[in-house]
Formats: C-alpha cells, sequence, structure tokens
C-alpha cells in the first residue's frame, strides 16, 4: 500500500514539474490555449434530435467535469496566467467548461463538433488555422472545443479538460507548444 501511494506521488510530481515550462510560457502570453470540455455524460457526439439552443437535449457536464473545470481555473489564477479572451464551441458543455474556469465564454462556431460532420471540416480548420497562427500581444486566447476539433487542427486528441499549447507564427501557421492538464 505504501509503496503504490510513492508511485502515485512520484508520477504526479514528475508530471506537475513536466509540465512547468508549459506554465512559463502561458505566463509570458501571446499562445493560443486549446481546452477540451471537460467530463460530460457518457456517450460520444449528441443525441438524436439535440439541439444547439436547448442544453436539455445534449450531453452536458457531470459533477466531476464541473469540478474539472473550476480547478483549471484556478490553476490559471494561482500562477498569474493572463487571458485576454474565451472564444467557445456553441455546445453547452463546452460553454459551460469555459464560464466555469475563466468566468466567461463567447460562442464561435468554428469552434463547432466536428464529430459526424465532415462537411464542415474544412470551413472551420481553415477558420481555427488563421486565428489560432494570428500572433497577438498581452495576455492568452482560450479556445473552448471538442476533442474532434482539436484533432483536425493539430492531429492531438486530448483527453476531457486537457489544454493542447499554440505558439503562433503569423500567416496562419503556428507550432504545438505542448498539451498537459492543468489542473
Amino acid at each position: 500500500m505504501l509503496a503504490a501511494l510513492l508511485v502515485a506521488l512520484t508520477v504526479a510530481t514528475a508530471s506537475g514539474a513536466a509540465d512547468e515550462p508549459l506554465w512559463t510560457l502561458l505566463k509570458g502570453g501571446g499562445q493560443v490555449v486549446l481546452v477540451r470540455h471537460a467530463i460530460t455524460t457518457p456517450g460520444v457526439g449528441d443525441p438524436p434530435a439535440f439541439r444547439l439552443d436547448d442544453c436539455a437535449t445534449q450531453r452536458n457536464l457531470t459533477d466531476e467535469g464541473r469540478g474539472d473545470a473550476r480547478r483549471l481555473g484556478e490553476a490559471f489564477r494561482a500562477r498569474g496566467i493572463p487571458v485576454v479572451r474565451v472564444l467557445s464551441s456553441p455546445w453547452c458543455r463546452c460553454l459551460e467548461t469555459g464560464r466555469l474556469a475563466f468566468g466567461t465564454a463567447e460562442p464561435w462556431w468554428p469552434l463547432g463538433n466536428l464529430f459526424g460532420r465532415p462537411e464542415n471540416r474544412a470551413d472551420q480548420v481553415r477558420e481555427l488555422q488563421s486565428l489560432a497562427g494570428e500572433r497577438r500581444a498581452g495576455g492568452n486566447l482560450v479556445l473552448v472545443t471538442h476533442g474532434s476539433t482539436i484533432a483536425a487542427l493539430t492531429g492531438i486528441n486530448p483527453a476531457p479538460a486537457e489544454m493542447v499549447v499554440l505558439t503562433p507564427l503569423g500567416g496562419g501557421r503556428f507550432t504545438v507548444a505542448g498539451r498537459f492538464r492543468g489542473a
């Protein structure tokens, strides 16, 4: 039992230490932070006949997911990470993640869920590349979205509430600085 606890503590400490370069990068601002929405009710995609204007018809955050979203925001505030804007997929689970973590979230259609919607991929990725590749001064831009959308843009399929940090290069280009769970 003690050995298992020591292993878990060592892994958690190593993971936290490995995240420090990303936190340092974010502290300097100018980055784009893609956040996959926090944990939802079980399932994939959306229920049949869901509607964006009715959260009751969608898969939503669980209590655990709400806690993860709050901890994410607390991690940003505890480290003094500047955030200039939070854009979100119009799906309720993303808006709630953004609002719980950062106090605000502006719906932006290009962040919408691409799962089961391949016809939207080219247009959404083009819009996302343009925004993610735009150099900006000051704080970081946070984009709350879905795993399918992050994967389409970066090739990375993050876990719920995991972040992928992008460094804009200008002209719609960016590099992936890293990925991590902030909470």
